[in-house]
């Protein structure tokens, strides 16, 4: 993965509008260490001089505690670290879960981002690796979906 994942993590924030303490609220639902300081050094831009990289694995347990939050815990989940590499397409479906997107959503969200995506080229990208119609998500189709994302979550101030 190429991607900053400071920035994937700073655009979920921004996107699905979450404070600083409820972030730390997801990584304590999967039993993981964040203090809010080190949050904070996270979500800073990297000209910052309290900037820190964001792990993959801090990213990964951000996502699995989102999962959480918002679906419950899973039953299927094992007590085993089963420790996946994060990629672009495994923090899509991460969003996809943990959000409850469905296809036509998952769609829209795209589109909102002016990425139209046959139901084909959208279902490959969440098939196995190993699958013939697998499709690795670039850099910038991700980007493009967490774009999306912040405008279909988007609550603009009531003009009135």
């Amino acid at each position: 993965m190429s991607l900053d994942t400071n920035e994937i993590l700073y655009r979920i924030k921004k996107a699905l509008n979450l404070s600083d303490a409820e972030i730390v609220k997801l990584y304590a639902l999967e039993d993981y260490p964040m203090e809010a300081s080190h949050l904070a050094s996270l979500l800073v831009r990297r000209q910052e001089k309290a900037f820190v990289r964001c792990s993959y694995e801090e990213l990964g347990v951000f996502l699995d505690g989102l999962i959480t939050l918002k679906r419950g815990t899973s039953p299927q989940k094992s007590t085993e670290d089963e420790a996946l590499e994060l990629n672009n397409n495994l923090v899509l479906k991460k969003l996809r879960i943990a959000l409850n997107l469905k296809e036509a959503e998952t769609e829209i969200i795209f589109a909102l981002a002016d990425v139209n995506l046959s139901k084909q080229q959208l279902s490959s990208l969440f098939r196995k690796e190993d699958h013939k119609n697998f499709k690795p998500c670039s850099d910038a189709l991700l980007l493009a979906f967490l774009e999306g994302l912040d405008e279909f979550y988007f609550v603009g101030d009531d003009l009135a």
